[in-house]
């Protein structure tokens, strides 16, 4: 999706991105402001990873939700008092307009008086109701497959999907995560997110502790 980014966009520096995030809503303020959102959408990456673990278990320098791309206006529409800027290749287009959206999926919700980030919304491919996975489109699933919701019905991404987004990179936070989950998911969790690692990532690290935790996928 990022082959044909347009020109411009800023390039910012990590300390610049700190500071800017350092005001991030936590995924109660936004599940607040999206009450009676139609759009299926649900808090992804860490925090999704906490909420299904009951509890925050480390800092998160942001928060990110995920929507079917169909479904952004609708989340857009929530905050007519804040710009949304979209990202990709490590630029950021301010106020972004259709072009630079159609050719990205991340968009930063940022307040313009003070210029602090809120939140990130992944506009994500989908067939209606089908949630379909940006990295391997041979992967699908209904989105009341992949949402699930805290007793206080925030909406989360399910931890086997989370891990495998974040088995890419596998940074320091991304293998503490995946450790301190894997003893809380289901057999069938594991099996999933065994048999996704395995065509997505072959020979993944991952892998061989699913295996030693379940035994077999």
């Amino acid at each position: 999706m990022t082959d044909s980014l347009p020109p411009g966009g800023a390039v910012l520096d990590a300390d610049e991105l700190d500071a800017r995030w350092r005001d991030a809503w936590r995924p109660e303020q936004v599940a607040e402001r999206l009450a009676g959102v139609g759009a299926p959408w649900c808090v992804a990456a860490g925090w999704a990873l906490d909420l299904f673990r009951g509890g925050q278990s480390r800092p998160h320098g942001d928060l990110e939700i995920a929507v079917p791309a169909a479904g952004f206006p609708e989340i857009r529409d929530r905050f007519p008092a804040y710009a949304c800027d979209a990202v990709g290749s490590g630029r950021v287009w301010a106020g972004a307009g259709a072009d630079v959206l159609a050719v990205t999926h991340q968009t930063w919700l940022r307040d313009p008086v003070s210029g602090r980030f809120l939140f990130d919304v992944f506009r994500e491919p989908h067939e209606g109701g089908t949630w379909i996975c940006r990295r391997d489109e041979s992967l699908r699933l209904p989105y009341e497959a992949i949402i699930e919701r805290t007793a206080d019905g925030i909406p989360y991404l399910v931890p086997e999907l989370v891990l495998l987004f974040k088995a890419k990179q596998a940074r320091p936070k991304d293998h503490a995560d995946f450790e301190g989950v894997l003893p809380l998911l289901s057999r069938s969790r594991r099996d999933a997110l065994g048999g996704w690692l395995t065509r997505a990532h072959p020979g993944h690290p991952w892998l061989e502790r699913l295996l030693k935790n379940s035994g077999k996928w």
